[in-house]
Order: structure tokens, then C-alpha cells, then sequence
């Protein structure tokens, strides 16, 4: 298990050298201690005090390793959206990066606003657009590709996979006429978060950052409203379910895409709302947690979990 690894001396020496070394290359020296606060199964943070300030490395299970060079590639289309990434190795997955601010999961709650979404699901939007020129790089990068061709077939295993209930199998049919007919409205398929929602966003400077792509896969674009929309902000600041009307937030992210395509936009996103977990669930499933793969099976059958 990854998580063991975390923490084996051994593992942790190594990141500590290749750490110091790619400080060393930048000219920045260590000042303390590094420490590790975030330790899940699939992935780990470490927190390392420099005389420029903290910088967080990040290391992730095989499955997300593709993270990377991910990350990469959008500091390089869009330095303006993710932290400056110091340093990063694609084969290993480890990234180092500065520090991205505050979470705007912490920002709204004292703001008792979400009106900060509105720029961040343009923005957001945005970089989708702007890398749809490397969906093929990307998927030879490792990114899981959760296309509408292929869905349906990805949908069929997970149901070979975990004690799936009769009518979550029953389902596969729906997957498949649900994919075409989305497939119908002719947009392009690109880089999606799949997990986009504000502990993922940190606010620096002014500006929004997007953290935490190790869930991104290619898929339908409009999947990232499911978690966003359903699963964050339509519980608004106070956690109470179907609060806040989602219609604006969802506007704000297809005003990128209805300045480059014609049709139906609305109608697309509301059908991309639903089929976006099912794919969530297929994408995000990790094998002995099942709880979390049935919930988002449930948001897709019910829209509830």
C-alpha cells in the first residue's frame, strides 16, 4: 500500500535529498524541518520552510502519477491558474511547487460569499480551451481518457469490479444512449478536473489557483459541473442541500465555450450534469472504497447521495 510507503524512512530520504537538490538548483536554501501534513492512501504532502517561504512537494500512488506532467503542461499554457511548479520529474510523478495561498474553502467561509466561483469556473473554462491542443499529449501522458466512445465499456467494468447493486448494472444501457446523445452537441472532448471544488482552489495575490489534478482525466468538459454544481455549490455555506441556485455558476463556465460553438449549451451542461458521475464514479473509484463510488452511482441514478 502507497500510504506504507509514505512512510518509510527510507522512501522519505530520498525525497528529502532530491528536495534539497532542486532547491539547490534554484538558488534556495531550506531553513527548517520538513513536514508532512497530508498523508492519504493515493497521495502525500510535504511542507518544506525555505528562506523564500514554504514550497509543498507532492508525490502521488502510481495511478495519479500522471499529475506531473499535467501540471506541467498547464504552467506552461496557463502560468496564470496553478502555482508556480519550482520543479517536477514526470516518471516518478514528484512535483514541487510554491506556496499557493489560502483555501478559498477558508476564503468564502469568512467572506460568506461564493461569488469568487464566477471567475474561477470562467477561468477554469478557459484552460480547457486553451489545451485543447494537447489532449493528445496528455492521454499519452498517462491521463485517463473517459471519452464518450469509451464510457460506456469503462462503466460495464465497474460494475465487474465491486458488489454493484442489480440496478446500478442495469444502468449500463442508460450510460451508453446518455454518451451518444451527448455526443450529439459536437463538442470537443479535453482535460478535465473531475474533483473541481474550493479545497482544491487556493486564493493568492488576488488570484484563483486550481490545485490537486490527480483525478483530471479527457472527458466531456461539462463533467466537471457534476462535483462542482451538485456536489459543492448548490449545498451553499452552511451545508444545506439544493440553497443556492446553481444556474449563474453554470452560466459563468459555458460563457468561454458559447464565444467558440453554437447549439444548445444549457441542455448539454444538464445532461453532462448527470452522466458527469458516472464517469466521476468510474474515474475516482478506488478499490476497497466503496462508499464513495456508491454515492457518486447514487448522485447518478437519484441526484442525490
Amino acid at each position: 500500500m502507497d500510504e506504507q510507503r509514505w512512510r518509510d524512512p527510507d522512501w522519505l530520504a530520498g525525497v528529502h535529498t532530491w528536495i534539497d537538490a532542486r532547491l539547490g538548483e534554484l538558488g534556495v536554501a531550506r531553513t527548517g524541518d520538513i513536514e508532512q501534513p497530508h498523508l492519504v492512501l493515493w497521495s502525500t504532502v510535504l511542507r518544506v520552510p525555505t528562506d523564500a517561504g514554504d514550497v509543498w512537494f507532492k508525490a502521488n500512488a502510481d495511478s495519479l502519477r500522471h499529475e506531473a506532467a499535467v501540471v506541467q503542461r498547464i504552467a506552461l499554457r496557463r502560468p496564470d491558474v496553478v502555482p508556480p511548479l519550482l520543479a517536477a520529474d514526470t516518471v516518478s510523478g514528484w512535483m514541487l511547487m510554491s506556496d499557493a495561498g489560502e483555501s478559498l474553502r477558508v476564503v468564502s467561509a469568512r467572506e460568506r460569499s461564493l461569488d469568487r466561483w464566477h471567475d474561477i469556473l470562467s477561468r477554469y473554462a478557459g484552460v480547457q480551451l486553451d489545451l485543447a491542443g494537447d489532449v493528445d499529449d496528455l492521454l499519452a501522458m498517462g491521463l485517463p481518457d473517459m471519452r464518450l466512445a469509451v464510457l460506456p465499456k469503462a462503466y460495464e467494468r465497474l460494475m465487474d469490479e465491486f458488489a454493484a447493486e442489480r440496478r446500478f448494472r442495469d444502468a449500463a444501457p442508460m450510460v451508453a444512449d446518455m454518451c451518444a446523445e451527448l455526443a450529439s452537441y459536437g463538442l470537443p472532448e479535453l482535460v478535465q478536473h473531475d474533483d473541481l471544488h474550493d479545497a482544491q482552489v487556493f486564493v493568492r495575490d488576488g488570484r484563483h489557483l486550481v490545485l490537486d489534478w490527480g483525478d483530471a482525466c479527457v472527458s466531456h468538459p461539462f463533467f466537471t459541473l457534476s462535483v462542482t454544481l451538485e456536489g459543492m455549490l448548490a449545498w451553499g455555506l452552511d451545508d444545506v442541500a439544493n440553497s443556492v441556485d446553481t444556474a449563474p455558476f453554470r452560466d459563468a463556465y459555458l460563457a468561454p465555450f458559447a464565444e467558440r460553438f453554437g447549439g444548445d449549451l444549457v441542455a448539454a451542461a444538464k445532461l453532462a450534469l448527470r452522466l458527469g458521475w458516472a464517469c466521476r464514479a468510474v474515474n475516482g473509484h478506488v478499490p476497497g472504497d466503496d462508499q464513495r463510488t456508491f454515492a457518486r452511482l447514487r448522485m447518478f441514478l437519484d441526484g442525490t447521495p
